[in-house]
């Protein structure tokens, strides 16, 4: 019988701490636990997460895989959702209200102890110019949007945002207190697409309607073209930043497809296994939520966490 050291050159290594950085197809004895350990790569998949407590399509997210937030949102009739929702990795918890309800609006943060809400449809208009700044325990409106929008997307933190695209062109950054308008507008002119962004100065727009598959890199300044999408498409969700961004779900038809940006072109990779659109996303292009929305009806309440392809240390049984 062929042994370890005869395939890899050397024996498997005896450790009291498992090492720091192991390289793929590395193995190791770890004589503090007594176990076998090896390093190795997986690939990507999406796994289900907590249902949300509300059903709805056309809200928005924000935070991490594990510390997300949602808010607003619609279900056919239509109705204008005031409710939030807090994941901690595991389930959502019903915590304090948005003042206004509306749907198709937009949100940016990186926990779900610190987000913005802005834009969207409140009843009765088509748009909405509200913004509103969460805590950790509940919501305060603060300066409105200089243009109201619906449909739009943003990103970026409580203190540094950025809102662009919708049923209004134009460019808009958050600092904090209020809004400015800025000159340069997305080249295409679009809805229902889906973006990410840092902050107010690094920003990815993808998607759209007419199922646009034009993606465009803000930085700062201006908007720039870069590669498309593999599959355009519209009401589409995102996760990351402008250089390492995710891409999931969509219509027409209502598809489960996920695409990862890689700051250069974009690589198709799994599905998620409930197709929809004009769901809500949150964290990073490699530790992703997906959530609600639906294939026109029903609404969904699905939850899906998305783990990327990469290395993955593993432990050995005798079973």
């Amino acid at each position: 019988m062929t042994t370890y050291k005869e395939i890899n050159g050397t024996n498997i290594e005896a450790v009291s701490t498992d090492p720091s950085n192991p390289v793929t197809g590395q193995v190791w004895y770890n004589t503090t636990t007594n176990v076998v350990k090896g390093q190795g790569y997986a690939t990507a998949a999406w796994a289900t997460g907590g249902n949300l407590n509300t059903a709805r399509v056309f809200l928005a997210g924000a935070g991490t895989q594990t510390a997300a937030l949602t808010f607003g949102g619609t279900v056919p009739g239509p109705s204008f959702k005031t409710e939030t929702e807090s994941y901690n990795g595991t389930s959502w918890t019903e915590v304090a209200d948005l003042n206004t309800g509306r749907y198709a609006l937009a949100g940016a943060g990186v926990s779900n102890t610190s987000a913005l809400a802005f834009g969207g449809r409140p009843s009765p208009t088509p748009v909405g110019a509200e913004t509103e700044s969460w805590n950790g325990t509940s919501w305060t409106e603060v300066a409105d949007l200089n243009t109201a929008r619906s449909t739009l997307t943003g990103g970026g933190t409580n203190t540094s945002a950025l809102a662009f695209g919708g049923t209004t062109n134009s460019t808009e950054l958050w600092n904090g207190t209020s809004w400015t308008a800025n000159p340069s507008s997305l080249n295409t002119s679009r809805n229902y697409l889906g973006g990410v962004a840092t902050n107010s100065t690094s920003a990815l727009a993808f998607g759209g309607t007419s199922s646009s598959a034009t993606t465009e890199s803000w930085n700062g300044s201006s908007w720039t073209e870069v590669n498309d999408l593999n599959t355009g498409r519209e009401k589409l969700a995102g996760a990351g930043i402008y250089t390492a961004a995710l891409a999931f779900g969509g219509t027409p038809p209502a598809t489960g497809k996920t695409e990862v940006w890689n700051g250069t072109s974009w690589t198709e990779d799994t599905d998620m296994s409930t197709a929809r659109d004009g769901l809500g996303g949150a964290g990073t292009n490699s530790s992703a939520l997906a959530f609600g929305g639906g294939d026109d009806v029903p609404v969904s309440t699905a939850t899906e966490e998305w783990t990327g392809a990469g290395p993955v240390t593993v432990t050995f049984t005798d079973s």
